[in-house]
């Protein structure tokens, strides 16, 4: 009885597991692809670059190594295919470069941002977003080739182990962590904080008396206004909110797969799984922390979004109704004697009857 309870309840983990992974495959497939469309679309975006690079990773990784997390892998996964060698190297050098692509186009990102909001006035990008992005593939690819320098996967009949978990030489797990997790860490962190504090100290600034402003008086109401205004928690206000999700969205879904590299082989093998679905889960995430929390971007989504929706025809009747009494207003009052209170056109009987109030009927 209590092998059954515990079967049921491993059949029950696995089931949520995999609706859980399941979810994440279509967030990363739906936001990535939507948000691609709506950079493309704004213009004037000064990040773009970076933005459509972090989308164009996401969706390869969402077509790529999460279905085979899906088919191949143990729970949350089905575990149903089995991979031959080849396809598990394959495999296995298709997750080593992709997600140190992700972390460091993450903090390419990061560190343009800062650029932008730190520098805004210098004249031109450096280091340019072409050479930035080479930079990041090639650390990519060296990654992925060298996590192909371990011994061959086991043959189907036992269970394939296709991640950087459990792949490559002895050293590669540690180097893996160095480049593709620490690296991007440590600069996200530099280029977030040094926003975060620009933040602080423009809300922390007193506003500049106005040109031309009136001496204050000595009455209780000019003491009052010295007093320093209640501020929110968070210091820096919304200004500072992004940064705090951005570093605290990267250290919640990198870090557990980051120290698993670090961790013995065995160790690693048994919480695979598990990290590997909290790292994917970041493809889901970008659409929304990257994307939805700039404003032009939201203001572009919701432009596309009016005009992919149908019209009502009562929006179509109000919107005629506010054209004409504009036209109205632009015309000016009707010319003629004032008409007196009871001589006056009642406008409701006018609108009932099919006229306008301003227009006088012809004779």
């Amino acid at each position: 009885m209590a092998n059954t309870t515990g079967l049921n309840a491993t059949e029950i983990a696995g089931s949520v597991g995999l609706i859980l992974a399941v979810l994440v495959e279509v967030g990363a497939l739906l936001g990535n692809g939507a948000l691609l469309v709506v950079v493309l679309r704004t213009p004037g975006l000064l990040d773009a670059l970076y933005l459509v690079h972090l989308c164009v990773v996401d969706l390869l990784a969402a077509a790529s190594i999460m279905p085979l997390g899906l088919l191949a892998a143990p729970p949350p996964g089905l575990g149903r295919v089995r991979l031959g060698p080849e396809p598990c190297r394959a495999a296995r050098f298709l997750s080593a470069a992709l997600l140190p692509a992700c972390t460091l186009g993450v903090a390419a990102l990061g560190l343009a941002r800062y650029r932008l909001i730190v520098h805004p006035l210098r004249p031109g990008a450096w280091p340019p977003p072409g050479l930035v992005l080479t930079a990041v593939w090639a650390i990519a690819g060296l990654l992925g080739a060298l996590s192909l320098l371990g011994p061959p996967p086991a043959p189907p009949p036992a269970p394939a182990r296709c991640s950087v978990l459990v792949g490559g030489l002895g050293p590669f797990r540690p180097l893996w962590a160095l480049l593709a997790f620490a690296l991007p860490a440590l600069l996200l962190l530099g280029a977030y904080g040094s926003i975060f504090l620009v933040a602080r100290r423009a809300a922390q600034r007193p506003p500049r008396p106005a040109r031309g402003s009136r001496l204050r008086s000595d009455s209780l109401d000019s003491r009052l206004s010295f007093l320093p205004p209640l501020r929110s928690r968070l210091p820096g206000g919304k200004a500072a909110l992004a940064p705090a999700l951005a570093v605290g969205q990267f250290a919640a879904c990198w870090l557990p797969y980051g120290c698993a590299c670090l961790a013995p082989a065995a160790q690693a093998a048994e919480a695979e799984a598990a990290v590997t679905w909290v790292a994917y889960s970041a493809f889901a995430a970008h659409p929304f922390l990257y994307g939805l929390l700039q404003r032009p971007i939201r203001l572009t989504l919701g432009r596309l979004t009016r005009r992919a929706l149908p019209r009502s025809p009562r929006a179509c009747t109000l919107r005629a109704w506010q054209l004409r009494a504009l036209l109205q207003r632009l015309q000016g009052p009707p010319e003629g004697p004032a008409l007196g209170p009871s001589e006056a056109p009642d406008p409701a009987r006018e609108l009932a009857g099919g006229r306008s109030p301003s227009m006088p009927e012809a004779t």
